[in-house]
């Protein structure tokens, strides 16, 4: 198979981390794997992946550059023998459907995420992820999600949810030296029990509701370190606000605003709790998933893919979404069981973790929608 997947950039991500999974699938197989973006930090990964980069500029909204980007699409999927084209986000998909049709080979899309929409044209905008021949959802959240959104045929519709590496989310692997390393990157002396909120630094992942959880914690004699890791990505107003809301709770000695880092697995080991605070429902979670691949237990919102990775009481906890006061009940909850016990439910949500939401179930799913939707063309 030579396939191409479509996306806007190699950033940090689970769009970009699954696209790298499946070249890599792709490329032990024997295939040819494709990707056209514009590039990112994640660009050596990919080359790792046996993947080929296409350097192109397909996040733009704008009407022009979709003429201009499906025109490159369509030379680059006839110099390359391009037999299928996969698309992970909306503005690149717009130019990518129109050169599969142009060219005539299969267009498959995966949902990735939970577009909102608040108005028919955003509605519209949004509808070109349930256009594939065959629409890949991440949860089953998501999958009714795309059937009351957009009225699309369930039976169009794999639900195939994001995968974790568990070679690579293995606590054994994560050496102590890493941890402290960690800890100390983050200026966290780790005397304090260390809650980790990853994700990018964006108001709907929940990094307020967070903050008045440590809030509502230390006020009950409970004391923990709060680190928020992720991206701004120019969200400096955000920022603002959150150190504004540092200094009103008195929270400055146990609040870290923590860049991105590589080292995902390290940064999982260094913490005692994850939580995955978001306001809005995400459509998998991969927070939650990769945490408890390292044997971490989750506080996790309520709703989303969450309530399908987080067995509630078993493997995690699930809380009220945007109440701080539940979040922090969650913490505690956690807080209250002995080492001996969230070791042991720790071990059960990485067993569960591997058996139903790993990369390589991911990886063989995905290859076997490609090669039916190219019998399915062929036969046509």
């Amino acid at each position: 198979m030579n396939i191409l997947q479509v996306v806007p950039e190699l950033n940090a991500g689970g769009v970009e981390r699954t696209t790298i999974e499946i070249a890599q699938a792709l490329t032990k197989k024997g295939h040819t794997a494709h990707v056209a973006c514009e590039g990112g930090r994640m660009e050596d990964e990919l080359e790792k992946a046996g993947g080929i980069l296409h350097r192109l500029k397909l996040a733009s909204k704008n009407p022009l550059s979709l003429r201009r980007n499906t025109k490159a699409l369509i030379k680059l999927i006839r110099e390359h023998k391009i037999e299928l084209v996969h698309a992970r986000s909306r503005a690149p998909a717009w130019a990518a459907k129109a050169a599969a049709d142009a060219v005539g080979i299969p267009f498959i899309t995966t949902y990735h995420g939970i577009y909102n929409a608040k108005t028919g044209l955003k509605r519209r905008y949004n509808a070109i992820m349930a256009k594939g021949e065959v629409v890949i959802a991440n949860s089953n959240f998501t999958k009714n999600h795309i059937i009351q959104e957009h009225g699309t045929d369930p039976d169009k519709i794999v639900v195939i949810p994001r995968g974790v590496e568990m070679k690579v989310f293995d606590p054994v692997k994560v050496k102590r030296a890493d941890r402290e390393t960690m800890l100390k990157a983050w200026a966290v002396s780790g005397k304090r029990p260390v809650v980790l909120l990853p994700g990018r630094l964006t108001r709907w992942k929940g990094q307020l509701v967070a903050l008045d959880a440590i809030a509502n914690l230390k006020d009950n004699g409970i004391e923990s370190d709060l680190v928020l890791l992720g991206d701004a990505q120019g969200r400096e107003d955000y920022i603002t606000e959150l150190e504004t809301k540092i200094d009103t709770l008195e929270l400055s000695d146990h609040v870290r605003i923590a860049s991105h880092t590589k080292d995902m697995p390290a940064a999982y080991a260094a913490a005692d709790i994850v939580i995955s605070a978001s306001t809005d429902p995400e459509a998998f979670g991969r927070v939650s998933a990769e945490a408890q691949a390292m044997e971490k237990l989750v506080v996790a919102s309520n709703h989303g893919g969450s309530t399908e990775t987080v067995i509630n009481g078993e493997t995690g906890f699930l809380v009220t979404p945007g109440d701080g006061e539940a979040l922090a009940n969650g913490i505690a909850s956690v807080f209250a069981i002995s080492a001996r016990e969230r070791k042991q439910m720790g071990k059960k949500a990485r067993t569960r973790i591997g058996r139903e939401f790993s990369a390589a179930t991911l990886q063989k799913a995905t290859l076997k929608v490609y090669e039916k939707a190219l019998n399915d063309r062929r036969d046509k």
